[in-house]
């Protein structure tokens, strides 16, 4: 039976890194009904919304997306596109796979890096729940604060200051840490990783770690470690190998998950995925890139990776372990790559968003076959195959993520 699947355009570069990633999904064999939908500005002009309804209304027919770069357009009320859906549709966590794939430039190319990245998506300074400079209600906010506080208060002018309120709740911080866990176990993974600020914000970031503590006595065959969030940067950089998975709230998860990406060559080669108990979108990480748009230029690897993660969660594992060993295949080989998966920017061999996809199309409907316990092989005629390297110690292919089910 084919899956149903919202195919969300975006602007920019995004119709074209759209369609390449189809390409390559339905290259896999795996039968999709793709609703095609479009949002951002181009849409905007049109129809004076830069997310119709009609997108909204075929997410919750199908409960899965892929969705292109959009950009947000400036001063329509809205503040990101991106938190809309994931608030309009409950995804609370949001999957950041950060893994360095051979070929890919980067100053950590000698290091295993494989994070992952589980950030809390509905929560904290991003729940939007802010109070604007000069409004009433926010000067009486702040002689709420100055006569109810027991400690600190708000000691600039009530005409010069803003306020955004964050929010940790027990309830968000349980299912985020418990998804973490559960990935973890589901995918040998060995040790999770709260990240936080509680010496400093105590009744937020400290209930955060609080909760994280608690559920980690659950999972007593997962390592559990808390960095706060300073130092975990600093991490990163010194010695990423060794760390597994990340739990973090919202905030910190936006900029960790970017700082990893940079540890792997950038977000053209990271994907995500945000996922919750009524649905799931699947988005690359980085803009729409409108300098670019019909250039066929852009790297398409993060939106088809991210397309690798979705058919995970549409339980289609062979075709998602295909699809990522193509994609690997490609960028090892160095051939068919964009300009910035060349070893020379200015390399006048590089090929364009389209015939990257082609050369990860015709890797991708073939079986991958093991050699050992840290190659894949991808048969891609009948004579020969291509060995590429995978990270050690991990399940292939990896469980689905449908474990946010238990968020319900």
């Amino acid at each position: 039976m084919a899956h149903e699947v919202t195919l969300i355009t975006g602007d920019g570069t995004g119709p074209e890194l759209a369609e390449a990633a189809r390409r390559c999904v339905d290259a896999t064999g795996v039968k999709i009904n793709w609703d095609v939908q479009e949002a951002g500005v181009d849409v905007m002009a049109r129809l004076g919304t830069p997310l119709p309804d009609a997108v909204l209304d075929s997410i919750k027919r199908t409960k899965c997306a892929l969705k292109a770069p959009i950009t947000t357009p400036v001063g329509t009320g809205f503040r990101s596109i991106n938190v809309h859906l994931r608030q309009a549709f409950g995804l609370y966590a949001c999957i950041r796979p950060c893994k360095h794939y051979k070929g890919v430039r980067t100053f950590f190319d000698s290091v295993p890096v494989d994070l992952l990245i589980v950030r809390e998506n509905t929560e904290s300074l991003y729940a939007g729940v802010e109070f604007e400079r000069g409004k009433p209600e926010t000067a009486e906010l702040i002689d709420f604060i100055n006569t109810k506080g027991k400690a600190s208060k708000v000691k600039t002018g009530r005409e010069e200051t803003g306020i955004t309120v964050k929010t940790i709740s027990v309830s968000g911080s349980e299912r985020i840490v418990r998804c973490a866990f559960d990935y973890a176990r589901a995918n040998g993974r060995k040790k999770v990783t709260a990240v936080h600020k509680a010496n400093i914000l105590k009744f937020s970031d400290g209930l955060f770690l609080e909760v994280a503590r608690n559920v980690a006595k659950e999972y007593t065959d997962i390592e559990f470690e808390d960095r706060i969030v300073d130092n975990m940067c600093m991490q990163l950089v010194q010695k990423p190998e060794l760390y597994d998975v990340l739990v973090l709230p919202n905030l910190y998860g936006d900029i960790l998950s970017d700082l990893a990406a940079g540890l792997v060559g950038g977000l053209g080669v990271a994907p995500g995925a945000n996922l919750g108990p009524n649905g799931a979108v699947f988005e690359a990480t980085h803009g729409s890139a409108p300098k670019y748009k019909g250039l066929n230029k852009v790297n398409p690897t993060a939106l088809i990776l991210s397309g690798m993660l979705m058919l995970k969660h549409l339980g289609e594992l062979d075709a998602s372990a295909r699809l990522e060993a193509a994609v690997a295949a490609v960028i090892a080989e160095g051939k068919y790559v964009t300009y910035d998966l060349k070893a020379d920017r200015n390399d006048p061999t590089a090929v364009g968003t389209r015939e990257m996809a082609d050369a990860i199309r015709n890797f991708s409907g073939h079986p991958v076959y093991f050699r050992t316990a840290n190659l894949i092989s991808v048969r891609n005629d009948e004579s020969h195959g291509t060995a590429v390297p995978i990270s050690p110690d991990r399940t292939w292919p990896m469980v689905l993520f449908r474990i946010v089910q238990r968020g319900q």
